[in-house]
């Protein structure tokens, strides 16, 4: 059993079948999830993209947009998705906080890891918005972050997919699932896991990430139970 784990779920997937904003009845999914974990005593944390409002990158791709100003306004997109995912927690029942590495009081927490570790330490569910607080870092890598910050036995990448792949799935018959990767495996342009800062810094803090899918129902528990064989392994 691991008694505490980061979970990263990109912003698209609160999209749902809208590819844009958030769908409430993914959401409330996501936070039913999260309770069984913390049923259980696990200590979660939580990384949640922006996708699904903006992506820093995307918005930046005409030159209208510095890219440093549509990386900010990516990571108020992380911020709208953690205050509805605390809300969706709450709903279940769940003690949750919001902090976000750019100051925004009104809103939410500032983050401070000691803090956050406290507010686990009491099973509160701690939801990390706004990325690293810096451009030009994906949530990938604020996820990573936050995960060794916390001291997390794990990184849970949850993707609409059951690991990682040769190519993709949905378009390749012959796409192989890869159970198990070392990092440097990981790093490997074909394989796209997370982007190579991310893989860098688990790999500098042997911190384990696991891909695994969203949608299978009680997938997270298994996983954080040490149940691998429905999900891909980087270590």
């Amino acid at each position: 059993m691991n008694k505490r784990v980061l979970v990263k779920f990109s912003g698209e997937a609160l999209a749902g079948e809208d590819a844009y904003g958030i769908d409430t009845q993914i959401l409330n999914y996501i936070a039913q999830e999260i309770k069984e974990l913390s049923n259980h005593d696990i200590e979660v944390g939580i990384v949640i993209g922006g996708g699904n409002i903006i992506r820093g990158v995307s918005a930046a791709a005409d030159g209208i947009i510095k890219r440093t100003s549509a990386d900010y306004m990516g990571m108020l997109a992380t911020v709208i998705n953690g205050v509805a995912m605390q809300e969706a927690l709450e709903h279940q029942g769940i003690s949750a906080r919001l902090q976000t590495a750019i100051k925004m009081e009104q809103i939410a927490e500032s983050f401070v890891v000691r803090r956050a570790i406290r507010h686990l330490e009491k099973q509160r569910v701690v939801i990390f918005a706004a990325g690293t607080g810096n451009p030009y870092f994906t949530t990938d890598t604020a996820a990573t972050l936050r995960a060794t910050e916390i001291g997390a036995s794990m990184l849970i990448k949850a993707t609409k997919v059951d690991g990682i792949y040769t190519k993709d799935p949905a378009i390749y018959k012959d796409a192989k699932k890869l159970a198990q990767l070392t990092y440097d495996e990981a790093l490997d342009d074909d394989i796209k896991v997370m982007d190579d800062t991310a893989i860098a810094l688990a790999k500098d803090n042997s911190l384990p990430i696991i891909v695994s899918n969203m949608n299978a129902k009680g997938n997270l528990l298994k996983i954080a139970q040490g149940d691998f064989s429905k999900c891909s392994v980087v270590k």
